[in-house]
């Protein structure tokens, strides 16, 4: 072969290898990917956001907690152990046996029994043994942070003990526990323990609170980003897909922290609730559910001895959040909505006239006949209010034309009364930012129809709606909710309980207005009588604040109870004619709503707009807890 030939094919040889290696190493090809690029994973945890009230106090955080593990008869020596966590002698022992102990109260030995002759004989059986205690190992006892660094300085010397540390959600106040819930996750222990519990399904109507409700944003979003990147740290694409990291958002709540505390130590241990909201924006200042407990029960580890007998067995039901959940029939309150719905309809004017007929329907009040809408509201006048709402529901001769078949018109004109109760936000879930909210209920014809098993039943056996009681009922959050419609002659905003969610505002609709169907100047009629019930003579009169200068408009409420005393209710706002604070009151077996109900939701109104109590009404903060004024020479 001729040299010419023989340099060209190989060259071409040489160019085509080079082409060859050339593909295989390039930056796209396959060994870049396996000698020059690298898949790379970064992962973003977001801390959980913060709770504020609406002062800027921290109400819940994430804190750092330590605890100290023992095991089933780990040998060590216990005092060489309290001596370096600089504990008194025996505290170590002291908190391993508080530990051990059952979850309940002890069992109860039978009460002496007399026999026939009323003699008691003595007791001369011998006492059962003791239960077995419930063993729980290993034991966990929490620790500061700096007796978990002794602890791992000195760790050789005590190999079987472990020390762990972990982030926990911190509630840095022992208010408003209902209204702050828990963090799911965390209250898995409770949540378990509820269940096993012959009341577990009764809680299973459980309530998170804020931390429940908006817990995607306080949480924030885990973000997991993937690179691919050469030797120097370029990044070339993506080798997975991406999930974007959000940090947890801060929660401002409308709480005023400070007057809910208040609120709290002013119900004390009774069973009731109370809620102060703004009007003008909807935002809820304090809500009260009580008896009430501290947040930190839910969440607190190892602590199902104490959540068994504090919230599980309490017969008051701690964790029932009443504002939310609990429908009762409103009492007299209830004669404002029906006052407003028969000006609206034309039934009444503010002028109509009525007598106080007892044989209509007792009236508990000794007072002048109602000659308008302004005294029967100052009274709080029964038989007044029966024949209001009659006037609504009975056939009128305006719509005989139309509705011939007077059961046909009752019908008709109790379902037309239903729609505008309705638009109060009655009946229905107002959409407040807490889970389980309850409805209420508001009867109509068919339920009639079904309940008393004929058409044919009249006003006279459904007149309990014209003093709020009966079929009807509704919630705490609801009753101050109507009040907030009075306050601003006819319109609302949903009552919530987040301010700001980070540095932006509320969601969205809770800066939305609804409006009712009855018109302003109806409303505004309901004012005067309001304002009378709190002056000389009127049902309130007790509740008055004109000595600090405000004008409150108000209705007190009893409700009839069958099983025992009748509930106290209240509902009402001030300053009378400028609204900033409405606050609604139910105090079971309280009694008449003038004596209690009243005068707590007027302490609540100087509190919060006046930022103390007047010396005079000072005394009514310790009475108020156990009693009412009656009680106490009032």
């Amino acid at each position: 072969m001729p040299d010419a030939l023989r340099r060209r094919i190989t060259y071409l040889l040489c160019a085509l290898l080079g082409a060859g290696l050339a593909a295989c190493s390039g930056p796209g090809g396959p060994a870049a990917l396996t000698e020059e690029y690298q898949q790379c994973r970064e992962v973003y945890r977001p801390v959980r956001g913060r709770i504020y009230d609406r002062n800027g106090e921290l109400l819940v955080a994430r804190q750092d907690y330590y605890t100290l593990s023992i095991p089933k008869a780990a040998p060590f020596d216990t005092l060489a152990l309290n001596d370096l966590l600089g504990w008194p002698a025996g505290a170590l022992q002291a908190r391993i046996l508080a530990s051990r102990l059952p979850a309940g109260p002890p069992p109860r030995r039978p009460e002496p029994v007399a026999d026939s002759t009323g003699i008691i004989a003595p007791d001369t059986a011998k006492p059962k043994p003791a239960p077995p205690r419930v063993q729980r190992w290993p034991i966990e006892l929490s620790i500061t942070q700096p007796e978990a660094d002794s602890l791992r300085r000195h760790a050789r010397e005590y190999p079987a003990l472990v020390v762990r540390h972990r982030r926990e959600r911190s509630y840095l106040t022992t208010v408003a526990a209902p209204v702050l819930g828990y963090q799911p996750a965390a209250a898995q222990p409770f949540l378990y323990l509820a269940q096993r519990l012959a009341r577990g399904r009764y809680y299973r109507l459980r309530n998170g609170g804020v931390e429940g409700y908006y817990n995607s944003l306080l949480a924030g979003h885990r973000g997991a980003y993937h690179p691919l990147t050469d030797g120097h740290g370029k990044v070339h694409g993506r080798w997975a897909a991406d999930t974007a990291f959000q940090q947890g958002q801060d929660l401002h709540l409308s709480i005023d922290a400070e007057l809910q505390a208040y609120a709290e130590r002013l119900l004390g241990e009774r069973r009731g609730y109370l809620v102060a909201l703004d009007p003008r924006t909807g935002e809820i200042l304090a809500c009260v559910s009580a008896p009430t407990y501290e947040p930190t029960v839910l969440t607190a580890p190892g602590g199902n001895a104490a959540r068994r007998a504090l919230l599980l067995d309490d017969e008051n039901r701690p964790l029932l959040n009443r504002p939310a959940v609990q429908a009762s029939p409103p009492g007299s309150v209830f004669k404002l909505v029906n006052a407003a719905v028969a000006l609206q309809l034309g039934a009444i004017t503010d002028h109509t006239p009525f007598l106080c007929d007892q044989s209509l329907v007792n009236c508990v009040h000794a007072h002048p006949t109602a000659r308008n809408l302004t005294m029967a509201l100052k009274y709080s006048c029964n038989p007044y209010f029966y024949q209001t709402l009659r006037a609504v529901v009975e056939p009128r001769p305006d719509s005989a034309a139309t509705l011939a078949d007077t059961v046909a018109a009752r019908h008709a004109h109790l379902d037309e009364w239903r729609r505008y109760v309705r638009s109060f936000g009655l009946d229905t879930l107002l959409g407040v930012d807490i889970a389980r909210e309850q409805p209420g209920f508001l009867p109509t014809a068919a339920y009639y129809d079904k309940a008393r098993r004929t058409k044919n039943w009249n006003f006279k056996s459904i007149y309990s709606l014209s003093i709020g009681q009966g079929e009807i009922n509704l919630t705490g959050l609801q009753m101050a909710n109507v009040q907030a419609i009075i306050a601003n002659r006819g319109w609302y905003i949903t009552p919530h309980f987040v301010k700001a969610v980070g540095k932006g505002g509320p969601l969205p609709r809770f800066t939305q207005r609804h409006r009712t169907l009855v018109d302003s100047a109806n409303f505004a009629a309901l004012i005067p009588g309001m304002e009378a019930a709190m002056q000389r003579g009127g049902t309130a009169e007790l509740a008055s604040l004109a000595d600090v200068g405000i004008a409150v408009a108000g209705k007190t409420g009893t409700v009839q109870n069958d099983e025992g005393d009748d509930h106290a209710t209240f509902a009402g706002f001030a300053p009378a004619h400028k609204p900033k604070i409405v606050v609604a009151v139910y105090l079971e077996n309280a009694g008449f709503g003038g004596l209690s109900a009243a005068p707590c939701a007027a302490l609540i109104m100087e509190k919060y707009l006046k930022g103390h109590i007047a010396p005079k009404r000072q005394r009514w903060e310790k009475w108020l807890r156990c009693g009412d004024l009656a009680s106490q020479g009032h």
